[in-house]
């Protein structure tokens, strides 16, 4: 029996299987980047995969709180677009 691994989403603070989250990465160099691996360098944060958790983590800058910087707004529009649809 292996353990899952368990991460807790920045906007919702679920805390659920890291495959059910979508990681937004601020790399060594500054850059804000969409992490699809789950192993890219950088400072990490985990974001649950649903409209309304992308929504709340923009209104409430936990984006932005978790990686201490600023979130450009590509960055959004792109995890919205990674949002499966019913």
């Amino acid at each position: 029996m292996r353990k899952i691994p368990m991460r807790r989403c920045v906007a919702t603070q679920e805390q659920l299987p890291k495959k059910e989250l979508i990681r937004v990465v601020r790399t060594p160099q500054g850059e804000v980047q969409i992490d699809v691996t789950g192993k890219a360098n950088g400072r990490g944060a985990y974001l649950k995969l649903s409209k309304e958790a992308i929504e709340l983590a923009k209104k409430k800058k936990a984006l932005a709180r978790a990686l201490s910087c600023e979130i450009p707004a590509e960055i959004y529009d792109a995890l919205l677009k990674m949002v499966p649809h019913e």
